[in-house]
């Protein structure tokens, strides 16, 4: 099969298009057809090894795992013994390393049945980035009907699902992000928009909440001054691509549990780990309407290097796609 390999850290020069062996399932695993996959912030930090602070968890010569992508939508094509839930045919989508290929194995606890509104497009950006906004705001930030709720970084790969979600939970939200995007963040249900071009949403006074950051361009003191007394920060900032960092994002996250072990404000780090019951939830939301994928720019396979090169640059609006 083909797929996007990496052997070393760098620029999207280490990434090749190579034939490499179809992997077959075993136990409680799947194995899917991909259609389409979707590109994340974590495909870059992989792909350069960055912050370096996280390389003995991924790797420190290069990535232990060679095939970049983890967001995949597509058909199932074989299962293992143990597979329960899945059977060769569905349509499905989950989160999985190694999705930039033409064909992904992954334990069926983190693939669901596809939304039945959705095309494989669409269905590939969900699973890490809804499921991130899903968490950082039903879990996490318990966010109640009416409540002032702000998201920085309204207009990247999370951005969008938080704002909507938030919005269908009856919040009234506020988006930040650059001027060339305030319409999809208004399109989402933001009923505020913040130019961070223009205007710094840490100085106009306003409190909030319930803050949700993805972005990890501000300083906790910062973040912390547009907080109610009784709100909460929840901290998932992807990082803004700057190369050789030492601790990157994580160093906000690090500050934060600190904070809040002191028991002064209540910050939260979210980790969003891939679950049945979650992505299940975000077919229902997918399928009544109240979450839609928007999609800024999709590529071949062939290209996929390029895809990240473009979120990692360009900064992207919403989610971009590899199809397969």
């Amino acid at each position: 099969m083909k797929a996007v390999v990496q052997n070393r850290y760098g620029s999207t020069d280490v990434l090749q298009v190579e034939e490499i062996p179809t992997p077959a399932p075993t136990g409680a695993q799947v194995l899917v057809r991909v259609h389409a996959a979707s590109v994340n912030a974590r495909d870059w930090h992989l792909m350069r090894g960055d912050p370096y602070l996280a390389r003995p968890s991924i790797g420190f010569g290069g990535p232990r795992v060679k095939v970049r992508g983890t967001d995949f939508a597509g058909r199932v094509e074989a299962v293992g013994p143990d597979v329960v839930r899945l059977r060769p045919g569905d349509e499905v989508f989950g989160e999985a390393d190694g999705a930039f290929a033409e064909y992904v194995c992954a334990s069926q606890d983190v693939v669901g049945t596809k939304p039945a509104n959705l095309s494989f497009e669409e269905a590939a950006c969900l699973p890490l980035a809804a499921n991130t906004a899903l968490v950082g705001l039903r879990d996490l930030g318990k966010v109640r009907p009416g409540q002032n709720v702000l998201v920085n970084g309204a207009s990247g790969g999370v951005g969008p699902f938080a704002v909507q979600m938030a919005a269908g939970y009856g919040a009234q939200v506020t988006g930040v992000c650059s001027t060339r995007n305030a319409d999809l963040v208004r399109s989402c249900g933001a009923g505020r928009v913040i130019d961070y071009t223009r205007e710094d949403f840490t100085r106009d006074g306003r409190r909030y909440d319930l803050v949700l950051d993805l972005v990890g361009n501000r300083s906790l003191t910062a973040l912390l001054r547009v907080l109610d007394p009784t709100g909460t920060l929840v901290l998932s900032g992807g990082g803004v691509s700057k190369g050789g960092s030492l601790v990157g994002p994580m160093g906000l996250m690090l500050r934060g549990q600190i904070v809040a072990r002191l028991g002064r404000r209540r910050v939260l780090v979210l980790v969003a780990n891939p679950g049945p019951e979650n992505l299940a939830t975000l077919r229902e939301l997918a399928e009544s309407g109240v979450i839609a994928p928007a999609i800024d720019r999709s590529y071949p396979l062939a290209e996929a290097p390029e895809a990240i090169r473009y979120l990692e640059v360009e900064h992207a609006r919403a989610k971009v796609v590899v199809t397969v």
